[in-house]
């Protein structure tokens, strides 16, 4: 079956005009000059002296003009439609070419040393310090960032989530002993006196509570009273519990060294203990954990989390004047600052760059050059040929007109010699 070709892509169509004009002009004076060396030519023919060396410089000039508008048309056409070997040298040999160039290209470009020497030379890490040093420059940076953060967010649907917690975070957790992981994380907690934050913000709160909800605890004293006893005596008996709750929790709340505060250490640090060593405090800890998994409101509830989190995320985000934007401007600001002013960071960066660049040029350098084989591969030769002398061909026409001046002083040269001689 035979394959088909894809003809180049299509330029600019106005570059493409000034390319064709310049080599129009480029061409005319080329040709110009071959005329006038044959003019000149027919106007000294058989002359001595001065117009002896004019015709010999005519008539080599008039050779040397043919021979490299010929070696010029060979590269893209046979001259005058004659099919003389070895022309038409990008049609015919457009394939051979591209992976020469592949071959070029991966060797004088994508080697290790000449990337990293490139990379080095270009100093990244200081010239994107000083582009987000301006406000202007990291502003753009911020708001690119949020905007494409808060699409991602909103990609993200709530079936995503449940898959996420059902097939990789539940079987996680199942496949890991709790009991250990909060032994040790409690352990900790208790070493370094975090949990007293804890139950100081729980202490106060509850006094508060109390204080401001008399009623509510009356209540519920009320519902625990004897039928029989006089309403009179229940008022009194309530409002005196109540009266030595809030002391009693005052107390606790004030004195870090209290009963209650150090009974509450011992408990944690005897149930820290048991869920390291013991295996009936463990499994009772692993039953639990598999009782909470099971719980279909542990899928409900990861879904309203993260829904909560990402409409507080989004709306932050899209607000302009919002916090996150502000902090990731400001952390911008002061990355910049640093990579500005910190040579070892420039150094560290740049070596990561290089590095970085080196891996894929490693792993990837091979498919990048064989894009330059397998484009060419897919033209048309003859349009190959034609876009490539519309780029190239003004340049190629000054070929034409050294070789019309060239030659002209050559045979000068030579007619002046064989009369030496």
């Amino acid at each position: 079956m035979a394959t088909m070709t894809a003809p180049l892509i299509a330029g600019d169509p106005a570059a493409d005009a000034a390319r064709r004009a310049g080599l129009r002009r480029m061409r005319t004076v080329a040709t110009g000059l071959l005329v006038l060396a044959a003019v000149v030519y027919v106007l000294t023919r058989d002359q001595d002296g001065f117009l002896g060396f004019v015709n010999a410089g005519a008539e080599a000039s008039m050779v040397g003009a043919i021979a490299d508008w010929f070696a010029v048309t060979a590269l893209f056409r046979h001259p005058l439609g004659l099919p003389v070997p070895h022309t038409a040298l990008i049609p015919r040999k457009k394939d051979e070419l591209g992976r020469g160039l592949e071959e070029f290209v991966a060797e004088n470009f994508l080697q290790e040393a000449i990337v990293r020497e490139r990379i080095g030379d270009a100093r990244v890490s200081l010239r994107l310090g000083e582009w987000l040093s301006e406000p202007a420059n990291a502003q753009r940076v911020v708001d690119e960032v949020a905007e494409v953060a808060a699409i991602a967010l909103s990609k993200v649907r709530d079936e995503h989530v449940e898959s996420l917690v059902r097939d990789a975070l539940v079987p996680r957790f199942r496949d890991e002993l709790i009991a250990p992981l909060l032994g040790g994380l409690l352990a900790e907690a208790l070493a370094d006196d975090l949990h007293h934050g804890l139950v100081d913000l729980a202490l106060e709160e509850l006094h508060g509570w109390l204080v401001e909800n008399p009623e509510k605890v009356a209540e519920v004293l009320e519902e625990r009273a004897p039928w029989w006893a006089p309403p009179r005596l229940n008022e009194a008996v309530t409002s005196r519990i109540h009266l030595e709750l809030v002391r009693w929790v005052a107390d606790i709340r004030n004195d870090p060294r209290h009963r209650a505060r150090l009974a509450l250490d011992s408990v944690l640090r005897q149930l820290a203990d048991d869920l390291q060593t013991d295996p009936d405090t463990q499994a009772r800890a692993e039953a639990l954990k598999e009782r909470v998994l099971d719980n279909p409101a542990v899928i409900r509830s990861s879904i309203s989390l993260w829904n909560a989190l990402r409409r507080a995320l989004t709306s932050s985000l899209e607000d302009p004047s919002g916090a996150v934007r502000a902090r990731m401007l400001t952390e911008l600001s002061l990355f910049a600052d640093r990579l500005r002013s910190d040579v070892a960071l420039q150094t560290r960066l740049d070596g990561l760059a290089a590095d970085a660049a080196v891996f894929v040029v490693d792993r990837y350098g091979t498919e990048v050059t064989a894009v330059i084989t397998h484009t060419i591969e897919r033209w048309d030769g003859r349009e190959a040929a034609r876009r490539i002398e519309l780029h190239v061909g003004r340049d190629l026409q000054f070929i034409r007109i050294n070789g019309t001046v060239v030659g002209g002083l050559v045979g000068v040269l030579i007619h002046g010699v064989s009369l030496l001689l």
